[in-house]
């Protein structure tokens, strides 16, 4: 008997759906997308004394999925433990100390942004959701929070200054001093400052030593010069945030920030050119004068301040810089001339060249003058000779290269001595 091709149609499709139903049985996953969760106490006492601080959470995944945990309170307010976060199928295990994500309460009276911060006292709904392109799951509990210490580590009256400041060792600006003030004590490495680029690089800033210990609540001082103390060149010069955040043992997280602009930053590196000397001669007399001639580079990243006296100053042999009125000035560069029977370390001092040579730049209303980076200096002077010593006759005349109050580096110590006799007319 021949069938009617409609019902053969409808019997193949009837067959197919069949097939298909099928395979979904086998191969179809079976049950909830998320099971077997619990947490493992009911009631957690969130204050770190080491008692029903902590509870575990449990669960399992049929496959992997985007999870969120969160509670909610006795008002329907929803407070976010883990917002969307991918894992693998399988069990999963975390701890929760009662520290959920930022929320605000209209009792507030914090200064800081909370980043973090401990659930209120109270009963809540927990919450576990899972999420895959085709599938949801949740489940729920109920726990309570009590005995909970919920007083933030808050900051207050963040200061950074000079700014902008210029970490680069001419005594101008040099350092910058960030205060903060912390309401509560933290564990010490918890109160933490950093140095933040616009390109969201960041520079650790160590606190400076005070009677205050580290974590404690009270004033903290930060002495900042970008690393330049080290011999690290400082971060590069531009507007940066100053941040500070402070954590209890709870785990609650404040953060409070500020600005500081870095402007001139480097390290000053600067040297005697070849290291030479041109000394107007090995024999002088009484009364005349000894001439020098010598080059100064700046091969540093950051300008070096200079001052008097300037190329082409002559000195008599009594005196010195001092005596001139140029006295030392912490963190300004110029080069000097020593002796063997000089009474104290580079009596004659020399600025790297003139004020119309060198760049010239205002700062709080007083005018400094800057050997730039890549420039040179030549430095020309001279001492009239008075005074023979016979028992240091002939002697040594060197030169050297002066960061006052820094140092002078070894290559630039001593430089080109020359053995000059002093005669009598």
């Amino acid at each position: 008997m021949r069938l009617n091709p409609l019902i053969t149609s409808l019997f193949a499709f009837l067959i197919l759906a069949l097939l298909l139903g099928a395979a979904w049985i086998v191969l179809s996953p079976k049950g909830q997308l998320i099971t077997d969760a619990a947490f493992s106490l009911k009631t957690i006492s969130p204050n770190a004394d080491g008692v029903d601080d902590i509870t575990r959470i449990n669960y399992r995944l049929r496959e992997p999925a985007s999870v969120s945990i969160y509670f909610v309170d006795s008002n329907g307010k929803r407070f976010e433990f883990r917002q969307k976060q991918p894992r693998d199928a399988g069990e999963h295990t975390l701890l929760f100390s009662g520290i959920v994500n930022s929320y605000t309460l209209p009792t507030d009276q914090v200064n800081a942004k909370i980043v973090r911060r401990a659930l209120p006292n109270g009963n809540y709904k927990w919450v576990i959701e899972s999420a895959t392109a085709s599938d949801k799951g949740e489940v729920s509990g109920s726990i309570t929070v009590e005995k909970a210490d919920t007083i933030l580590p808050d900051l207050k009256n963040l200061s950074a200054s000079p700014s902008p400041f210029s970490p680069n060792q001419d005594g101008i600006a040099d350092r910058a001093t960030i205060n903060v003030w912390l309401t509560k004590e933290v564990p010490q490495s918890n109160l933490r400052l950093t140095l933040i680029a616009p390109d969201n690089t960041e520079y650790p800033i160590a606190e400076a030593g005070s009677d205050i210990l580290p974590g404690r609540a009270g004033l903290h001082t930060y002495d900042y010069d970008g690393g330049i103390d080290l011999g690290v060149n400082p971060p590069p010069d531009g507007n940066y945030v100053v941040r500070a955040e402070a954590e209890d043992k709870l785990g609650q997280k404040t953060q409070l920030e500020t600005r500081l602009t870095i402007a001139n930053g480097g390290l000053p590196r600067a040297e005697i050119v070849q290291g030479e000397v041109k000394w107007s001669s090995a024999t002088v007399v009484i009364g005349q004068t000894l001439y020098f001639t010598m080059t100064v580079e700046n091969y540093g990243t950051a300008p070096i301040r200079t001052f008097g006296a300037w190329s082409g100053t002559i000195y008599k042999q009594a005196e010195n810089s001092n005596t001139l009125s140029f006295f030392e000035q912490d963190g300004a560069w110029r080069i000097g001339i020593d002796c063997d029977s000089c009474i104290r370390d580079y009596p004659w001092r020399w600025g790297l060249g003139t004020p119309e040579t060198l760049t010239k730049i205002i700062e709080n209303g007083q005018t400094f003058y800057y050997l730039m980076p890549n420039q040179r200096a030549v430095i020309t002077g001279g001492v009239i000779l008075t005074d023979v010593i016979e028992a240091r006759n002939p002697q040594y005349f060197w030169a050297g290269l002066i960061h006052e109050a820094v140092g002078i580096s070894n290559i630039n110590n001593r430089v080109d001595p020359k053995q000059v006799t002093i005669v009598k007319p």
